[in-house]
Order: structure tokens, then sequence, then C-alpha cells
């Protein structure tokens, strides 16, 4: 089992707005811009194998801001196309804090990062004691439908109680700002929470800024 010590103190990041990656979960990627290719291919001559996956904050003046907290996900597939573009998947390691963002010659983005808060990150599968599954599974039915969305049902009741919600707080559609609620989210059991939140608003048609109010 890795630890914070093993983790290194400076890594590439790449700003994607609404691309959410979770600890334990995997986040498919298609990485085509020249500046990351660069990153992709020096992440790969790290042992670590490294990329942080952290949500644009633009704020006047600084439209480049970044949010403090992000995402490190190591390599773990990869496969180039012809014409030089790479499909990856990154797996989630561990969430970080941004304490600053490194200036060089690179043409990616880098940032010096702590781990420290995020050790249960490090550790096996989250539970949710409290997990009502049959109303969840309800509630999700209702907004498939109203988004004309299809799934595999049976895959989705079978699956462990992490693997479900850290999979739907990636893959479905919500703004940059919701991923990053559910991405700081200090348990399971408050994810869950804030899933359902979101979820519920937008059945009502509600915005998400009265979601998270």
């Amino acid at each position: 089992m890795k630890q914070v010590a093993d983790l290194p103190d400076l890594i590439a990041v790449f700003p994607l707005p609404g691309a959410l990656l979770l600890p334990r979960a995997r986040l498919p990627l298609h990485i085509f811009e020249p500046r990351y290719l660069q990153m992709f291919e020096d992440a790969l001559k790290t042992p670590e194998r490294l990329i942080g996956m952290v949500q644009p904050n633009p704020l006047p003046g600084r439209e480049a801001a970044l949010h403090a907290i992000g995402c490190a996900g190591r390599v773990t597939q990869f496969s180039e196309t012809e014409d030089g573009r790479y499909l990856v998947t990154l797996s989630g390691i561990s969430r970080f804090r941004v304490a600053r963002e490194v200036d060089g010659f690179l043409p990616y983005r880098r940032c010096e990062v702590s781990w420290q808060g995020f050790e249960r990150d490090l550790g096996r599968a989250e539970d949710d004691p409290g997990f009502d599954r049959p109303a969840f599974l309800d509630l999700l039915g209702r907004y498939f439908a109203a988004r004309n969305l299809s799934t595999d049902w049976s895959t989705l009741k079978q699956a462990e109680d992490e693997l479900l919600i850290n999979s739907l707080s990636m893959m479905l559609d919500f703004d940059p700002e919701d991923k990053q609620a559910l991405l700081e989210a200090p348990s399971l059991t408050t994810r869950r929470e804030t899933l359902v939140t979101l979820i519920e608003f937008s059945l009502r048609g509600g915005s998400s800024d009265e979601a998270m109010q």
C-alpha cells in the first residue's frame, strides 16, 4: 500500500473543466494537444507516472487560476493512434492540495502539492453504512428517464458502494463546480449525499447554484 511519503511533491497538472477523477476510480482521457502530449510522455519517464487532474477556477484578473484540490492518477493503460494521439487511462491514487504553481520552460503546468489530509485515499475502498440502495436506484432511474439515458442496471445493482457512487459522480453531466464539490467531499457518505442533492435538483429543474446552497 502506498504511503504519503511515497508520492512526489511536484507533479504535472491537467486543468480540464468537468473532468473528475476520484481515488480508486478510472478516468479515460483523449490526449492530442502538443503540450499535453509532452506532459504524458514526460510522466511515463517518472517512476510514479502521475498526472494531476484539477479543475480550472478562473477569477477576475486570474483567468488561469486553479482550484485548490485535485486528484492525481497513475497512467495504467494507453494506446497510440496512427496520427500521434494517445488514449489514456488514469487510475486515481489520491487527492492533493495545490501549494503553488511552479514556473518553468515546459509547455504544460506543474504544481507543488501536499498530500496531507488525504491519507484515507491511499487505503481500501470506503463503505457507506447509511446507503439506501433501493431508494437511490429509484431516484437514479427517474433521472435517467428524464434525460433519456440508458444503462446496464444489473451492473449498477451489483456494484460495490464506492464504485457505484464514484462512477456516477464522474460520469453524470454536472457543472464543473458541482464536480468540484463531489471531489472535495470528505467521505463516501458525504459524496453520496451531495450526489443525491444534485440529482434531485436536476429533476426539479433547479440550478446547480441552488443545489449547493
